[in-house]
């Protein structure tokens, strides 16, 4: 259990120093909600192409891919529609939150069979830190653009890292198959790329001019990128 905490703790930092990255970003320049929106949907974008597909695609078989993200792409639809009849002015911060909860389901698992393996406690460390940045500064950027408060961030990655050390516990006692791993790892690829596409781009693009809506597209692409480098 202490392991678990520990590893929680790493998660909670790992995050909160992404978000800090995201709040003095956004402090530095002073961006609105609609850049910030099309920041993060370029961010999640290439967050997508250069890291989670990737990996994803060496670790599981193509078709447990295929079909989580088709799992992930209706539940979004029902998601969102669900949202909107209730007219909650929030929705993507909700489908972004679920999207990278589901996505920490199978690591946190892993995490947990290897918590046993002192030899890889150090390598396994780095990781995670390294790892959870990217989710920090996406989930900060979102709910900076909503108009978040930092009581609310803090809240958020708290409740972030006991949701992953609840499922680095169950992984210490149990194992997660290839295929329902790639399941979930599908369906928050499909949740990510439709929220990213739907909610943080297309209903930004006519807010703003042309050259902006590409600008911070393309800044938030090479965040990603340079995200993509420290990982790597």
């Amino acid at each position: 259990m202490l392991n678990v905490m520990i590893v929680s703790g790493f998660i909670f930092l790992s995050v909160s120093i992404g978000g800090g990255i995201a709040w003095l970003f956004s402090a530095l320049f002073r961006q609105t909600t609609h850049h910030l929106s099309l920041l993060c949907g370029g961010f999640l974008i290439g967050l997508l192409l250069l890291e989670i597909i990737p990996s994803s695609l060496q670790m599981y078989e193509l078709l447990s891919l295929i079909l989580g993200f088709l799992i992930g792409h209706l539940l979004f639809l029902i998601l969102h529609h669900f949202f909107y009849q209730t007219n909650l002015q929030k929705q993507s911060v909700y489908l972004l939150t679920i999207a990278i909860l589901i996505h920490t389901i199978p690591l946190s698992l892993t995490i947990g069979n290897l918590l046993g393996n002192a030899t890889l406690g150090i390598a396994l460390t780095a990781s995670i830190v390294l790892h959870h940045l990217p989710e920090g500064f996406a989930i900060t950027t979102i709910m900076l653009s909503q108009g978040e408060k930092l009581l609310g961030l803090l809240l958020y990655f708290t409740g972030f890292a006991a949701f992953f050390g609840v499922f680095v516990w169950l992984g210490y006692y149990t194992n997660l198959s290839n295929v329902s791993g790639g399941i979930l790892i599908g369906i928050s690829i499909g949740l990510i790329a439709s929220t990213s596409i739907s909610e943080f781009i297309v209903h930004n693009v006519r807010a703003t001019s042309k050259i902006n809506v590409l600008t911070y597209l393309l800044i938030g692409y090479l965040l990603s990128f340079g995200f993509h480098l420290v990982i790597g």
